[in-house]
């Protein structure tokens, strides 16, 4: 965060320095001069900022274009527009959802991916591990709800803000958001994947 601010230092001395000058005498032309510079310092300042942003963003992409916080967008403003849609044992569609059958639904109409239909095999996916004190928006998460021990029975999308969005149950009302710092939720939680790492390199757009 210090780095993107420290782009200004030069304009703060150059308004100090001036600042200081005008207890000194000067020549008539001396003003003129001295606004001349400020404006070229601003000038200056504002290039090496816009810069250091591409810079930043160029690293942080390595290269590519990066669309994982557009596309987690896309999915989780899907998603949240489905909040209260029945929970379906097998449900694929808007008609109603299971856990997975609902993260396949937005994956596949909002990023053109298909995942595995089963919790038991998109927990396999070849994704990069999250910890859970570094989860995304967009991310896979994982439970186990069914009293086995690291067995995988459940799955939702992480929101953020310890937030994530899921088809639990007919009971719960189906597709709604829960917090996973609840005892339950973090009880059960097994893993959290990244499976938008594996999104391909050019997405069509959902018309």
């Amino acid at each position: 965060m210090l780095n993107r601010f420290a782009p200004l230092v030069p304009l703060a001395l150059v308004t100090l320095l001036f600042g200081c000058a005008a207890h000194s005498p000067v020549s008539q032309q001396a003003p003129q001069q001295q606004v001349k510079n400020s404006v070229t310092a601003q000038s200056s300042v504002l290039y090496q900022e816009e810069v250091a942003t591409e810079k930043e963003l160029a690293d942080f992409a390595d290269g590519k274009s990066y669309q994982l916080p557009v596309l987690a967008d896309s999915i989780l403003e899907r998603g949240m527009s489905l909040i209260g849609t029945r929970y379906r044992f097998g449900g694929t569609s808007e008609a109603g959802f299971d856990c997975s059958g609902f993260i396949g639904y937005l994956f596949r109409e909002e990023a053109g991916m298909n995942l595995p239909r089963s919790t038991r095999e998109m927990i396999n996916v070849d994704a990069p591990l999250v910890s859970r004190n570094n989860l995304k928006p967009g991310d896979l998460l994982f439970f186990a709800t069914n009293g086995r021990r690291g067995r995988v029975s459940h799955a939702g999308i992480y929101l953020g803000d310890d937030q994530f969005i899921h088809s639990s149950s007919r009971k719960s009302g189906g597709v709604r958001v829960d917090n996973l710092g609840d005892s339950y939720w973090s009880k059960t939680f097994i893993e959290a994947k990244r499976a938008l790492a594996m999104a391909p390199t050019v997405v069509t757009a959902r018309k």
